[in-house]
């Protein structure tokens, strides 16, 4: 009886397996299939940092500095208002540096990894 409990159980489950085994698999296959491309995913990204460090700085060149400039020609005699100004022109500018040296920084370790990686 347990011998044939065995048979009618287990047979049926390693014939499965085997035929699994036997299918091939790649990542690629699922990849193509769903859309996602052939790019490397260390260039995908640092696409991705890229075009948000771009974003970055495009915000803070037309957010920042262009209120800003608003707010210190608007300012008219008001000393507080055109102090308000500087600062946040000054600011904005250490910020937009900050965001280009973030930037040079994921092109070099990038370009960097990319010889070692490959």
């Amino acid at each position: 009886m347990r011998r044939l409990f065995f048979v009618v159980t287990f047979v049926p489950l390693l014939q499965s397996t085997m035929v699994y085994a036997a299918t091939p698999f790649s990542i690629e296959d699922v990849g193509g299939g769903v859309g996602l491309g052939t790019a490397d995913l260390k260039d995908s990204t640092v696409n991705i940092i890229r075009i948000l460090l771009g974003l970055l700085v495009v915000v803070a060149l037309f957010s920042m500095v262009v209120l800003a400039g608003a707010n210190y020609a608007w300012s008219g005699s008001s000393d507080k208002v055109k102090n308000f100004a500087r600062n946040m022109f000054v600011a904005s500018i250490v910020g937009i540096v900050i965001v280009l040296i973030a930037w040079a920084i994921v092109i070099f370790v990038a370009g960097t990894t990319r010889n070692v990686t490959s």
